[in-house]
């Protein structure tokens, strides 16, 4: 992944930070969920913001055993248009990783994820992501949250991550090397990848 002078991030830079004291919970079947006290509100509540008895589950691929499948990853501009990664076409991945975006010098942009969930209740999604350049790594996270598979309501997702300012100056500008991954509550790595950006004075 290391560009001239990047120091390539390790396995465990990619390790989603834990918060203190937080223990992953129970898996349980869809069928268990659904079952769950309808009296309780609040449960009620929760079962709902995953997509729990909103329409009907879609019919999960039996050739295709993932939990969470990354359909596309997005770059939201300001006053542009969106660069879209179809990742369900074939090579897609390593595209991205031969050609970097650019990215205009303290420009404000944000990333967004489309994905389906298939098989069972997908816990704690989170996107990690290793910035490298000059020898130098910057790690950030984004929680994207759990989710039940998609259903005739809710053919799929889409998470829109929190607004980042590109650096600026003579200092910022430069090539960067990026690893990313989606990772779970159990560690599950489900997608990693390697991309790149530049920043520049202009488009």
């Amino acid at each position: 992944m290391s560009g001239t002078g990047a120091a390539a991030p390790h396995a465990e830079d990619l390790e989603p930070e834990q918060t203190e004291g937080f223990k992953v919970g129970e898996k349980k079947t869809l069928e268990e969920y659904q079952q769950l006290d309808q009296n309780d509100e609040s449960l009620r509540k929760w079962k709902e913001s995953l997509g729990l008895g909103s329409g009907n589950t879609l019919p999960a691929d039996p050739n295709d055993k993932r939990t969470v499948i990354i359909l596309s990853l997005g770059l939201e501009v300001d006053g542009r248009p969106d660069i879209v990664i179809d990742l369900t076409k074939p090579g897609s991945l390593e595209d991205l990783n031969k050609h970097p975006f650019t990215i205009k010098e303290g420009a404000t942009f944000r990333m967004k994820a489309r994905f389906r969930v298939q098989h069972g209740i997908l816990s704690g999604l989170k996107y990690v992501q290793v910035v490298s350049r000059m020898g130098v790594k910057s790690k950030m996270q984004e929680m994207i949250g759990s989710y039940s598979p998609n259903t005739t309501d809710k053919p799929e997702y889409e998470k829109k991550f929190e607004p980042e300012t590109a650096p600026s100056g003579m200092l910022g500008r430069g090539h960067y090397e990026a690893v990313s991954q989606f990772v779970d509550d159990d560690k599950t790595s489900h997608l990693q990848f390697k991309w790149s950006f530049d920043i520049k004075k202009d488009w």
